[in-house]
């Protein structure tokens, strides 16, 4: 029995999906799942969640090209494996598969990690668009999620342990979408389960019958929901030794997710620059902390500063007029 199917996938979508670009990964599952670990309810739930959301549920399987400025700048960005040359390659090596592997060092990559697990690829440097045929579209992004990722090691131990925000970290490097990406982590662990998408009290109900779920029947997707979900899918696992979770389930605090500022923004636009506040330590962690601060917070800090010492001046040369005032008059 699959753990994750077309049909469920199709189910928990909220917008109609692409046949072609679902299927792809679906073709990829059947055949690699179990030696990548994905045949368990738990992590292929967590892995193809992923994918809806970097997918647009399925829609695209490439990127939409403007270009965008960003986009324009992939020409020269040697960091991606690109030339520093202006000659093209940004536009040959942009975003393929669901999980939109980008530049010619993640499709070499990508390559590599196929030839070594004897998969015989094509040529995807000479010609990127072999990424979008199958077996290879849906592999991109088991690939990505076996070794491709910043981590260098399958995001399963994050999956086995309940662990979506690690997993959204080393996928989008950030937490872009990542309440969308919780969604569709319920609503297709809801479907996989046997339930509606969205009959999450009714999932609760059973949860709490069965000792998993532990909070109100109040129909809420929240942290305490989704922890019985993964512990309802771990019991679907095949009962075998090599099966066994041995990572205990966590119940994720609640977070709120930052857009990292755009690269093009000027820093005074950008959340990122925040004042620390030192609360204890001494001088030396006053310091420290003072000697950490970006730049644009040291200057804050220091006119902030200057602005107290020529307010308390100014007061001083009041008081001392005052007096001045008072003697003559007393004289």
């Amino acid at each position: 029995m699959k753990a994750v199917t077309a049909a469920h996938v199709r189910a928990a979508a909220k917008t109609r999906v692409n046949e072609s670009n679902l299927n792809s990964v679906m073709i990829a599952l059947d055949r690699y799942a179990v030696e990548f670990g994905l045949h368990l309810p738990h992590r292929a739930i967590a892995f193809v969640a992923q994918l809806m959301h970097e997918s647009g549920e399925f829609r695209y399987d490439r990127e939409v090209w403007g270009p965008t400025p960003a986009q324009a700048r992939y020409d020269t960005r040697t960091d991606l494996g690109n030339t520093p040359e202006a000659d093209g390659d940004g536009y040959k090596n942009r975003g393929r598969g669901p999980i939109q592997v980008t530049g010619a060092y993640n499709i070499r990559a990508f390559y590599d990690w196929c030839k070594r697990k004897g998969l015989n690829p094509p040529d995807f440097g000479s010609n990127p668009d072999f990424i979008n045929s199958d077996p290879w579209e849906g592999l991109s992004a088991i690939w990505y999620w076996d070794e491709g990722n910043p981590d260098r090691k399958s995001l399963n131990r994050y999956a086995d342990r309940n662990d979506p925000e690690m997993i959204t970290l080393r996928i989008n490097g950030g937490l872009n979408g990542y309440a969308e990406r919780l969604a569709c982590y319920t609503r297709l662990g809801l479907v996989v389960l046997g339930f509606s998408p969205l009959d999450i009290r009714g999932f609760q109900g059973k949860a709490k019958t069965a000792g998993l779920y532990k909070g109100n029947l109040d129909g809420l997707d929240g942290p305490q929901t989704r922890a019985a979900i993964h512990l309802m899918l771990v019991g679907l696992s095949p009962k075998d030794p090599s099966a066994v979770v041995k990572a205990a389930p966590v119940t994720e605090e609640t977070i709120v997710a930052v857009t990292p500022p755009s690269l093009d923004a000027p820093w005074w636009k950008s959340k990122e620059v925040i004042v620390p506040v030192v609360t204890g330590g001494g001088l030396s962690s006053g310091l420290a902390a003072v000697g950490s601060m970006p730049w644009q917070n040291l200057a804050l800090v220091l006119l902030s500063f200057v602005g107290v010492v020529v307010f308390l001046l100014w007061r001083k040369s009041l008081d001392t007029k005052a007096v001045n005032e008072q003697i003559k008059v007393l004289a």
